[in-house]
């Protein structure tokens, strides 16, 4: 038996969800009402690549209050999707310890993957991690 368990705000669905052109709310009243067999699922032909950035001391104590510099607008090729993030004083802090994940989209997924660190490098707050080792098996 494998479980493949995906939450909305976890980096195994922010990979996914992007891709998918279907209306999610009809999906889900598909399912409520037995007729998903019946739906043709839509989805980018891009490649997705999601890199997740992590506070310092993640998974276990992770530290908060750190402000967040350079997060870029999401654009047709790559969504950052806050996490553990709050507002303070017009200020994005970390608030958690998966931060923000950035994913992006491309015609292949080593492109999609290096846009991903780019923006990564390009973010900025005290204590930032993320493995730079994740996704070199798949390119």
């Amino acid at each position: 038996m494998i479980e493949y368990n995906c939450r909305m705000g976890d980096p195994e669905t922010e990979v996914v969800m992007p891709r998918l052109e279907n209306d999610l709310l009809a999906l889900f009243l598909a399912v409520e009402a037995g007729t998903l067999l019946e739906q043709a699922i839509q989805e980018d032909p891009r490649a997705a690549a999601t890199v997740m950035l992590v506070s310092k001391g993640y998974p276990e104590e992770y530290e908060k209050g750190k402000a967040i510099s350079s997060i870029p607008a999401q654009t047709p090729v790559q969504l950052i999707f806050q996490a553990g993030t709050r507002e303070s004083g017009g200020q994005v802090l970390t608030n958690g310890g998966r931060v923000l994940a950035i994913t992006s989209l491309n015609d292949n997924l080593q492109a999609a993957l290096a846009h991903s660190r780019q923006t990564a490098e390009q973010i900025g707050f005290e204590g930032k991690y993320y493995r730079k080792d994740i996704g070199y098996e798949f390119v």
